[in-house]
C-alpha cells in the first residue's frame, strides 16, 4: 500500500503535469516516425539505413563537441543574463565546431575509406549543417527548459519527427534512397528550429544581448562541463555507437543497418520518455537543491514508476520482439533487429533507471567521477566487441557489448543512490 500511496501522490504534482506535456509530444512525434517504418523498411534496404547511422554516428560526436557541454550548465544560473552566457558560450563552440567540420570536408573520401563506406563521401558535404542547425536547438532547448517554456520544446519535437518521416517516405516513394534518408534528417532540424524561433522569438530576447564579460565569467565557473561532462558524453556517445564505428569495416553494411534499427526502435522511444522527465526534474531538482530542500520524494517517486514499467513492459516484450519487428517492418529478414533488442533489454532497463537523473553529477559537481565511470565502461565495451570481431560473430558482439553495458551502468545506479542518500544526510544536519 505504501509503494503505491507513493505513486499516487507523485503522478499528483505540477512536476508530473509539465512532464505529461513533454511526454505527450514525445508520443505523438513517436507515432509519426513509427507509422512510417513499416514503409520505409519497404523502399529502403538494410544498407541504406545503416550507412544513415554511420553519417549520424558522425553526426552525434561532432554534435556534442559544438555545444561543448555548456548547454547543461544553461538551467544551473541563478540570474538570467549568466544563464544567456551560458547560451553565448555554447554557440561559440557551436560556430568553432561546424568552421572545422566544413575544412574536413577536403578529406571525406578518405574518412568514407576509413570507414569502409565509399558511400557515405557523397553525403559528408551535408554534415556541417546537420552539426550546426542541431547543436544549435540543443542549446535553445535548454533555454526553454530553464525558463519553463515546455511547450516549445514539445513543438519542436513533433514538428521534427513529422518533417523527418514525411520527407523520408517522399524521397523513399520517388525512389530516391540512401541520400533521401541522410538529407530528411538534415531538413528537419533547419525547418523546426525556424519554426519554434519564429513562434517565440519575442521571448528570446534576452539571448539578444551578448556580455563577453559575463560570458568569460561563466565559461570559467562551469568549466567542468568542458572538462569532464563533454569527455563523458563524448566516451559514453561513442561508447554506445561502437559497435557502428567497429562493425562497419569487417562486416556487411547490413548488420549495421539491422543495429542501427534496434537502436532506433529501442533507444528513440525510450530515451525522448526519460528525456521528458529528464528535463521537467532538471529544473525542479535544481530549484530544491538550491534551496537546501529534499530531493528523495522526487527520486522516490521516479524510481517506484520506472521500476513498474520495466517489470510489465520489458518482460512482455521479451516474448514477442522478432516477431514483432518482422511484422511492423514487413519482413523476416528484420527479425534481427528483434533479436538484437532481446540481447540488449537488460541495458535498456538499467538506462531507464539512471539516465533520468544523470543531472545529479552536474548539480553536485561530480562530472569527474561520472567521466571515470564512462571511461572503465567504454574500455569494457571496446574489448567485448573486439572479441566478437576476433570470433566473426555479430551476435555474439552484440550480446558481450549489451551485457557489459548493463553491469556497468548497475553500478553507475548505486552511485547516484550515494550521492543523494549523501545530500540528503548532510541537509539535515545542516537543518
Amino acid at each position: 500500500m505504501g509503494i503505491l500511496k507513493g505513486i499516487h501522490q507523485w503522478f499528483k504534482g505540477k512536476l508530473v503535469k509539465s512532464t505529461l506535456q513533454l511526454l505527450s509530444a514525445n508520443v505523438v512525434a513517436q507515432a509519426i516516425g513509427f507509422c512510417m517504418y513499416p514503409l520505409l523498411t519497404r523502399w529502403y534496404s538494410p544498407q541504406d539505413f545503416g550507412l544513415l547511422n554511420l553519417f549520424l554516428s558522425i553526426g552525434g560526436v561532432l554534435l556534442l563537441l559544438a555545444t561543448g557541454s555548456y548547454y547543461s550548465a544553461i538551467v544551473l544560473p541563478k540570474t538570467e543574463d549568466r544563464g544567456a552566457a551560458c547560451f553565448h558560450v555554447g554557440m561559440g563552440c557551436n560556430v568553432l565546431v561546424t568552421l572545422l567540420c566544413v575544412l574536413s570536408l577536403f578529406f571525406s573520401t578518405q574518412i568514407a575509406a576509413l570507414f569502409g563506406v565509399p558511400a557515405l563521401a557523397d553525403w559528408y558535404y551535408l554534415l556541417p549543417l546537420y552539426v550546426f542547425f542541431s547543436a544549435t536547438w540543443q542549446l535553445l532547448n535548454f533555454w526553454y527548459v530553464r525558463n519553463q517554456q515546455f511547450g516549445m520544446v514539445s513543438t519542436y519535437q513533433v514538428s521534427q519527427s513529422g518533417i523527418n518521416a514525411g520527407a523520408k517516405g517522399i524521397f523513399g516513394y520517388a525512389g530516391f534512397l540512401q541520400g533521401g534518408m541522410i538529407i530528411s534528417v538534415v531538413l528537419a532540424p533547419l525547418l523546426s528550429l525556424c519554426a519554434v524561433v519564429a513562434s517565440s522569438f519575442a521571448k528570446l530576447k534576452p539571448l539578444l544581448l551578448v556580455q563577453p564579460k559575463v560570458c568569460k565569467e561563466v565559461a570559467r565557473t562551469y568549466q567542468k562541463f568542458p572538462l569532464f561532462s563533454l569527455p563523458k558524453q563524448l566516451v559514453n556517445y561513442i561508447g554506445g555507437n561502437m559497435p557502428i564505428f567497429l562493425l562497419s569495416p569487417f562486416f556487411d553494411l547490413k548488420y549495421v543497418g539491422y543495429f542501427g534499427m534496434a537502436l532506433t526502435l529501442s533507444f528513440v522511444p525510450l530515451s525522448l520518455i526519460t528525456r521528458s522527465f529528464y528535463q521537467v526534474l532538471f529544473a525542479h531538482v535544481t530549484q530544491l537543491v538550491n534551496q537546501n530542500k529534499s530531493i528523495w520524494k522526487a527520486y522516490r517517486g521516479y524510481l517506484l514508476v520506472a521500476v513498474c514499467v520495466i517489470a510489465i513492459g520489458f518482460t512482455g516484450l521479451a516474448l514477442v520482439l522478432p516477431d514483432l519487428t518482422g511484422w511492423l517492418l514487413g519482413h523476416d529478414k528484420w527479425r534481427m533487429v528483434g533479436i538484437y533488442i532481446q540481447l540488449m533489454l537488460p541495458w535498456l532497463a538499467i538506462i531507464t533507471l539512471t539516465n533520468t537523473f544523470d543531472f545529479i553529477f552536474d548539480i553536485f559537481g561530480k562530472q569527474d567521477k561520472q567521466f571515470y565511470v564512462e571511461l572503465a565502461l567504454f574500455v569494457l565495451r571496446a574489448l567485448a566487441l573486439l572479441w566478437g570481431i576476433y570470433l566473426n560473430d555479430v551476435w555474439f558482439a552484440v550480446m558481450a557489448f549489451s551485457y557489459v553495458s548493463f553491469l556497468v551502468r548497475l553500478l553507475y545506479a548505486a552511485y547516484q543512490y550515494y550521492l543523494i542518500h549523501q545530500y540528503e544526510k548532510q541537509r539535515c544536519n545542516f537543518i
